[in-house]
C-alpha cells in the first residue's frame, strides 16, 4: 500500500507489527460502547432492550432523550476521528505514516460494530464512518452530511440517509484524487450495507422505523444490534 521510502520500506518485520498496532488501537477505541453507557448512566436502562436494539444515536433517541442521542452520536463519531488522528503518531512521523491513520479508521468501524466486550453484538456503524471520514477528508465528511440531510429528511429514515451517503463517499474521495482512502471507504460502505440488510427488508415492506419514533419492543431475533 506503500510506496518505497516511507515507514514500510525498512522491513516487513517492522512494518507489519506497526499495521497491527494501528488496527488494535483503533479497534479499541471503535469498541466503546458510548450509547450503552451512556444511557445506563443516565438512569434509561439497557438500550439494548429498547426499539431496534442498537447501541447507536438512532436507538438512544428512541428513549426521548434527545441529548443523550446526540451526545452518542459524536462520541461514536469521534472515536474514529481519534483513531485516524493518533495512530500515524506510532510512526513517528514517518513519510507514509498517514496510512496508519487508514488502519486504524478500518479498526475503529469494525470496534464499533464487533466490540468484544458486547459479545461482537454492536452498532451499524455511520456515527464511526463519519467520524474516520472527517479526519480522513472534512471536505468530503461535509458531502456526506449534505447526501444524508437530504435523504434522511426527505424520507424520514435515518437507515436511508446513511446508507446513501455512504454509497457516494468512495465516489467523492476518488473525485477528490484520494484513491486509497477511497478504496477504503468502499469497503466501508459495503459491510455498512450488509449490516443493514435487515433495514432494507423493512423499508421493503414498510415497517422501517422513521426518525425521531419512540420504541419499546426488543429486536427481532434476526436483527443485528
Amino acid at each position: 500500500m506503500l510506496q518505497p521510502g516511507t515507514w514500510l520500506d525498512a522491513s516487513p518485520l517492522d512494518a507489519l507489527p506497526l499495521a497491527a498496532a494501528a488496527l488494535a488501537l483503533g479497534y479499541l477505541l471503535g469498541s466503546i460502547p458510548f450509547g450503552l453507557l451512556l444511557t445506563r448512566i443516565a438512569g434509561a436502562g439497557d438500550i439494548r432492550a429498547i426499539g431496534s436494539g442498537n447501541i447507536g444515536a438512532t436507538n438512544v433517541l428512541r428513549t426521548g432523550r434527545k441529548g443523550l442521542a446526540a451526545a452518542t452520536l459524536l462520541l461514536d463519531a469521534l472515536k474514529g476521528t481519534a483513531a485516524v488522528l493518533v495512530a500515524p503518531l506510532l510512526a513517528g512521523g514517518a513519510a507514509g505514516a498517514a496510512d496508519l491513520g487508514l488502519l486504524a479508521g478500518l479498526g475503529a468501524f469494525l470496534g464499533h460494530l464487533y466490540p468484544v466486550w458486547l459479545r461482537f453484538r454492536g452498532g451499524k456503524g455511520v456515527a464511526t464512518f463519519i467520524g474516520v471520514l472527517i479526519a480522513v477528508s472534512p471536505l468530503v465528511a461535509a458531502g456526506f452530511g449534505v447526501v444524508w440531510l437530504a435523504a434522511a429528511f426527505g424520507t424520514r429514515y435515518s437507515s436511508v440517509g446513511g446508507l446513501s451517503a455512504s454509497a457516494a463517499t468512495p465516489v467523492l474521495l476518488w473525485l477528490t484524487g484520494q484513491p486509497r482512502a477511497a478504496l477504503l471507504f468502499a469497503v466501508l460502505a459495503a459491510i455498512t450495507w450488509l449490516k443493514h440488510i435487515p433495514n432494507l427488508k423493512r423499508l421493503a415492506a414498510g415497517t422501517e422505523s422513521k426518525i425521531g419514533a419512540r420504541g419499546t419492543k426488543a429486536p427481532a431475533a434476526d436483527e443485528p444490534a
